[in-house]
C-alpha cells in the first residue's frame, strides 16, 4: 500500500509592479526542484489574487480559499491559499508634480516601481498581499485551513519553531494510505497535533458539510435545475463574494453527479485576468466574484448565474 504525499509543493508569491501594473511574483518554492511525479503548477500566481495584484491603504484580514487547477493530462491540483498583508514603505523617487512620477516599493530584499498614488505623501505605509500556497493533488480542504492557520500563527507571533522546519515537515514528511486505509495522525512540528481519516472509497466524493451549504444558499429547487444542467452539458457559472464559498459550491454540484465525473472545463474561481474563457463554447462550471458579475454579462450571456 502506498502512501501518498499530502502537499506537493509550497510557494511563497508576494506583489510585484512594473510601470503601473502589479503581478505576482513567486519569490520562494519549495521543494526547488519539481518531485518526478509532480511537477510544478505554472500560472499560479493568477489563482492567489483572483482579482488582481495592488497595494491597499488599509490592513486587509487574512484570507483562507483553495483554488483548482487541471493540467493537460486533467489531473486536478488544489491550491491552499493563505493571503495576508505585510506592511511596505513607498517613497516617491521623483516630485509628485513630474508627469513620470514613480514610486520605489521596498520590503526588504523585494523592490519594484509603479505609478504614485495622489494620497501618498513623501513617505507612506501601505499594504501588499503576500500569499502562502500549499499545493496538493489531495482534497483534505480541512487539513489545509489547519495546518495554514498553524504556519499563519508562527509566522505572526514568532514562535519557536522555523517557517523553513514547517514547510519541510509538511511537503516532505506528512503522508496519507490511499482511500480505505487507516486514520493518521501527524504533527507539522510545532506543537500540534492532527488527525486525517481517508475516505473509505476512491470514488466515492467527500463532501464535508459543501452539499448542505449549497441546498441552504440556494434552495431545493435551485439546485435541482442546476444538477440537471450539469447532466445535460450546459454552463453554470457561480458568482460570490467568498472565494471559499465558490469552491464549495462548484465542488459541491460536482459531487452531486455522482456516479457519473465531470470532464469538462471545471474552474471554481476564475481570476479576473482569464475571463475570456467564459466564451468558451464547451460546457463548464465556473465560479466569479460578484464584482465582475455586471462586466461579464455579454460573455455569459447564455449561462446560468448563481450566488
Amino acid at each position: 500500500m502506498d502512501w501518498i504525499r499530502i502537499f506537493a509543493h509550497c510557494a511563497v508569491v508576494w506583489t510585484n509592479s512594473s510601470n503601473g501594473i502589479g503581478y505576482g511574483k513567486i519569490i520562494q518554492r519549495f521543494p526547488e526542484r519539481d518531485w518526478p511525479d509532480t511537477p510544478f503548477n505554472e500560472g499560479l500566481e493568477l489563482f492567489c489574487q483572483p482579482q488582481g495584484w495592488a497595494l491597499s491603504t488599509e490592513r486587509q484580514e487574512p484570507k483562507f480559499f483553495v483554488s483548482v487547477l487541471t493540467d493537460i493530462d486533467a489531473n486536478r491540483h488544489y491550491c491552499a491559499v493563505l493571503c495576508f498583508n505585510e506592511a511596505v514603505s513607498i517613497t516617491p523617487s521623483k516630485p509628485t508634480d513630474e508627469e513620470d512620477d514613480s514610486l520605489e516599493l521596498s520590503n526588504g530584499n523585494v523592490r519594484s516601481m509603479t505609478h504614485p498614488v495622489n494620497l501618498i505623501t513623501h513617505h507612506s505605509i501601505m499594504y501588499a498581499p503576500k500569499c502562502l500556497v500549499l499545493i496538493s493533488t489531495l482534497d483534505y480542504f480541512e487539513t489545509f485551513r489547519n495546518c495554514m492557520g498553524i504556519v499563519y500563527t508562527v509566522y505572526m507571533e514568532g514562535l519557536g519553531a522555523s517557517m523553513e522546519t514547517l514547510i519541510g515537515n509538511m511537503v516532505g514528511y506528512v503522508q496519507v494510505p490511499p482511500p480505505g486505509g487507516p486514520q493518521v495522525r501527524f504533527t507539522i512540528g510545532a506543537g500540534d497535533r492532527q488527525a486525517l481519516q481517508p475516505p473509505a472509497s476512491p470514488t466515492l466524493p467527500v463532501t464535508g458539510t459543501t452539499v448542505l451549504s449549497l441546498f441552504r444558499q440556494l434552495g431545493i429547487k435551485n439546485v435541482l435545475q442546476l444538477f440537471c444542467l450539469a447532466l445535460t452539458e450546459h454552463k453554470i457559472l457561480f458568482h460570490s463574494q467568498s472565494y471559499s464559498r465558490l469552491t464549495e459550491s462548484c465542488h459541491a454540484l460536482k459531487a452531486l453527479l455522482y456516479p457519473f465525473k465531470y470532464t469538462h472545463v471545471y474552474i471554481p474561481i476564475l481570476p479576473t485576468s482569464l475571463v475570456e474563457v467564459l466564451s468558451t463554447p464547451t460546457p463548464f462550471i465556473m465560479g466569479v466574484h460578484s464584482s465582475l458579475q455586471h462586466d461579464i454579462a455579454e460573455l455569459v450571456r447564455k449561462s446560468v448565474l448563481s450566488d
